[in-house]
């Protein structure tokens, strides 16, 4: 699944990606948009609300705990199964 600029859905997801983009732009990256505001936490959320930063939402991986178990090739029996 694929959002982009949906920052309603989640005030978390929204305070994460300021705080990656406020990095940024305290490394030297550029704001995304015009600004006069100084501080990069502010240039951050100026730009999330404008639009200007694109993010992808990714679907979670299946752990190894949630998938289900296949008994591979040559593998010894569980110790649970000895009894």
């Amino acid at each position: 699944m694929t959002d982009t600029n949906e920052t309603n859905d989640s005030k978390f997801r929204m305070i994460l990606l300021a705080a990656k983009r406020a990095r940024q732009v305290q490394s030297g990256a550029k704001p995304l948009v015009h600004t006069t505001a100084r501080k990069a936490t502010r240039i951050a959320q100026e730009e999330i609300r404008a639009g200007a930063l694109p993010y992808e939402v990714l679907e979670p991986e299946p752990s190894e705990e949630t998938a289900p178990e296949a008994p591979r090739k040559g593998a010894a029996p569980s110790p649970k199964a000895k009894k």
